[in-house]
């Protein structure tokens, strides 16, 4: 992207209340078109939507923690509902903030406005019909709650039938608010699940569960890649390229930047400063991701710009410091930086 890109995301236990928190964050975000629209020429509204919810009101792994009680041991919450609740005041946040940008603002700062989201690439666990089906919902879930709102200002089928009444609705006005309330999308992509039809019907109500799809990183006794330093991370090149033609073909063809895309290592403190610098896994991760992004450009894809995950190592959520996504090492204690192998290979790739 060109010039300055800034996220103006802040989230909290605000987004359970409604009116408050997209009144707080369309001021918010005026304040900072104010303050910074003369040099910031992309926005992006929030960063992955989808992962506040589910993570810190389904499984309350992340803040503010809440889930309901079989989940795991949160002292408040509703897995059932309260996924759905976040997530539809975060679209309906963004819009506000994208509406009162358009209106005030763009014309004369010539800048563009966006939203990032993050989705895995669901792999059916075979070729049956129920598997592909589980697939298609579980991409609905994850990438569909939000995206098909932005297009087209309705949850996904699958969801609307799935979550029934615990799904909260749009109004005319917010359908017509949402829809289309962005001039490009970022879309974080890492990794890709298997998908298995699971119909069981007598589990509680869940966002987790709703889906009726099992999301698995084996099938057979084989992975469905090598396994990074995250748990969740299993590497799947192709799915990159699936999930931008996906999005081309159901979302049509929106202005796209990849804003993350990245690999991590565990945080070996036993490794003398060569091995901690030499990661060939992460420069076979891009080398393969950005072919496959090449490819999908080759198709027609409206893909303008791409970012690695990350520059540093840093905090990384609920891990911390325990794994590093750095294409640089940072020496947590000294702070001093020193370029790894996929640094170096980056520079002369950008160069060639």
């Amino acid at each position: 992207m060109s010039e300055c890109t800034l996220v103006i995301a802040f989230r909290s236990f605000l987004c359970f209340c409604r009116n408050t928190f997209r009144s707080d964050f369309r001021d918010y975000a005026e304040l900072c078109y104010k303050e910074f629209g003369d040099r910031v020429k992309h926005w992006i509204t929030l960063n992955e939507p989808s992962s506040f919810s589910s993570g810190g009101y389904a499984m309350g792994i992340l803040a503010p923690g809440r889930c309901s009680k079989q989940i795991r041991n949160c002292s408040a919450g509703n897995s059932a509902t309260e996924p759905y609740i976040t997530g539809h005041n975060q679209l309906l946040a963004h819009a506000a903030a994208v509406k009162v940008y358009k209106e005030k603002y763009q014309a004369e700062q010539n800048g563009n406005i966006g939203i990032t989201l993050v989705s895995h690439w669901m792999v059916p666990f075979s070729p049956a019909k129920v598997h592909k089906d589980a697939a298609q919902r579980a991409i609905d879930f994850m990438f569909g709650w939000f995206m098909d709102p932005l297009t087209y200002g309705a949850y996904p089928k699958n969801m609307q039938l799935l979550v029934g009444n615990r799904l909260p609705k749009f109004s005319k006005n917010q359908s017509d608010m949402v829809k289309g309330s962005f001039d490009f999308l970022g879309l974080n992509y890492y990794t890709a699940n298997y998908a298995t039809n699971n119909p069981s019907s007598n589990v509680q109500a869940s966002y987790l569960t709703d889906s009726l799809a099992t999301l698995t990183t084996e099938r057979n006794g084989t992975s469905i890649g090598p396994k990074a330093g995250s748990s969740w991370l299993f590497v799947y090149p192709r799915g990159i390229r699936d999930l931008l033609l996906y999005t081309k073909q159901r979302y049509k063809n929106p202005t796209i930047y990849i804003t993350e895309n990245g690999i991590d290592e565990v945080n070996n403190k036993t490794f003398s400063l060569e091995e901690a610098l030499t990661d060939n896994m992460r420069i076979d991760y891009y080398h393969r991701h950005l072919s496959f992004v090449l490819n999908t450009i080759k198709k027609g894809m409206n893909l303008r710009g791409y970012f690695a995950w990350s520059l540093l190592d840093n905090f990384e959520w609920a891990e911390g410091y325990t794994v590093r996504f750095g294409i640089n090492y940072v020496d947590f204690k000294t702070k001093k930086r020193y370029p790894k192998h996929s640094s170096i290979w980056f520079k002369k790739f950008l160069h060639n």
